[in-house]
Order: structure tokens, then sequence, then C-alpha cells
């Protein structure tokens, strides 16, 4: 089982935005911060702006691979300030194929579980000032993903990022979040997805609604 590391630690509150000159109430402008408290609800001094579709104790914290950054940068041909995507960790060694819905891992004094992939929005593609980039990250599934937190403490930035147990090798964050935004193996994929006791309820009841809608 290989570890994680920390590359960057972000926590920032929402506030009202204007990116590309689009009015936004947004914390996707987080800042570095070399230690964080984390309850069950995430950071403390850390929001989202959404709590529609962010946020709760299903997405206390949000990573993404620093490997992806290289690939955005050569697509958009421009550096890409970290965090682009507005997460938490900034992470090495955590790809969304090689990290595991229901995997468990301890940061510092946190244990949290990944439970999904993310969602992306179109603030990414406005944050960034790159009116495609929603797009590419659909495409891709290279979203990032939640966790849930299992244990409240301390992370520092200089934390390793242990995984302590993989409960299944087969549904990666990838697959998970193929099946979700691309319906990906049809029903078959959604059937593989209610096989997780650890997948977040919120997509556990988008799965179950197509299936549902499958049935009718």
């Amino acid at each position: 089982m290989e570890n994680g590391k920390i590359v960057s630690l972000h926590a920032g509150k929402p506030k009202q935005e204007k990116f590309s000159n689009v009015d936004i109430f947004s914390a996707m402008d987080k800042q570095a911060q070399d230690k964080v408290t984390v309850t069950k609800l995430g950071i403390i001094g850390d929001g989202v702006g959404n709590v529609k579709f962010h946020g709760g104790t299903d997405r206390a914290l949000c990573f993404y691979p620093v490997e992806h950054y290289s690939l955005w940068n050569e697509k958009f041909a421009k550096r890409l300030d970290i965090p682009a995507f507005g997460e938490n960790l900034t992470v090495a060694g955590m790809k969304e194929e090689t990290t595991f819905i229901g995997d468990i891992y301890q940061i510092g004094e946190v244990i949290v579980q990944i439970n999904q992939g993310r969602i992306p929005c179109s603030t990414i593609s406005h944050f960034n000032q790159e009116p495609k980039f929603l797009e590419f990250v659909f495409k891709t599934g290279y979203t990032g993903y939640f966790a849930k937190v299992i244990q409240e403490g301390t992370i520092k930035k200089q934390n390793e990022i242990v995984l302590l147990d993989r409960l299944q090798e087969k549904i990666s964050v990838h697959y998970a979040t193929e099946v979700i935004l691309h319906n990906r193996d049809g029903l078959d994929g959604a059937y593989t997805l209610l096989t997780l006791d650890s997948l977040a309820e919120d997509w556990k009841q988008r799965v179950e609604k197509r299936v549902q809608a499958a049935k009718d």
C-alpha cells in the first residue's frame, strides 16, 4: 500500500468574488496553511460558497492530485496557481485511478475516508479564467475527490498521508466518477457502486435514482 504526500494545504472562507467578470459567492480562493484543525464538518476557518453541492460531513475535505497540474498547464499554456480547484489538500501519489472509494488514511492526528469524487461546476472555469476548463475536467474525470472525517484533530503540511486500510481494490475514485458523470457501464456500473457501503449518501441517491428510472 502506497502512502501519499501533502504538497500544499489550504483553507478559506467564502466571499463575494468577481472571476472572469462574473460575480460569484465562493471559497475557491483559498490560502496556504502550515497547520489546520479539522472537525467532522471540515477545517476550522474553511468554508464553501454553495452548500448544496459542497461541504457537509460527507465532503469535509477536498483533495486534488498535483500530477494533473502539468496537464492543465500544458493545455492552457500557462501555470495555474495552486489551489486552482479550491482544494484543501493538493496531494502527490494519490491520483483518482489509484485511490479507491473506502480508502482510510491518517494525516497527522486526523483519520479520513475517501467516499466520492467531485462533481465540478462552472466556478472552476471562472476562477481560472478558462471557459473550457469545466468541459475538459468532465471529459478527463480528473475532478479530485472528497473525504469524510472519522477522527478529528490537527493536520500539518509536513504530515505524511498514511494508508491505514483499503477496503476494496475494484472501484477507484476515477471509475466511480465516470459512472456518475458519464454513466459508464450503464446499469452494471450503477449496481457496482451500490455495493459500496462507504459510498457517500449523495452519490448513493444519485445511483439509486438512475436504477429506479431504468425500472420505471
